[in-house]
């Protein structure tokens, strides 16, 4: 799966266990109703985000995670993650060369029409 849009925030790497480490990254969807989607790196995926600034459009390709707990009372809830995987930087539009449109006065006008000549256009 992958989530699309513009960096909100990275936070700083946490040092959760002597043997875990994650990283989260917000990255603001690009639609109608913009949603802001958190999304953890853990382990050696940490360093991935290390090129990556606020403002940058971005593609991430994420998987999600669930799990089941239970509590000492007996009772059990469950919890959802969406764990990153790979982050890609998206071209802006602003950023992408745009090739010139030609102007009206780029062509000359064709002065050897011949009304005469038969269409051989297909259509």
């Amino acid at each position: 799966m992958e989530v699309t849009g513009k960096i909100k925030v990275v936070n700083p790497e946490q040092q959760v266990s002597a043997s875990f480490k994650k990283r989260e990254l917000v990255v603001t969807t690009d639609e109608q109703y913009p949603q802001h989607i958190m999304v953890e790196f853990t382990q050696d995926k940490c360093d991935l985000l290390n090129n990556y600034n606020v403002g940058e459009a971005v593609k991430v390709s994420i998987n999600l995670r669930g799990r089941e707990w239970v509590s000492p009372q007996g009772e059990t809830k469950y919890f959802n993650s969406i764990q990153g995987w790979r982050i890609e930087k998206l071209a802006s539009e602003a950023q992408a060369p745009s090739a010139p449109m030609p102007s009206a006065q780029a062509f000359a006008p064709a002065t050897n029409l011949n009304e005469e000549e038969p269409d051989d256009l297909p259509f």
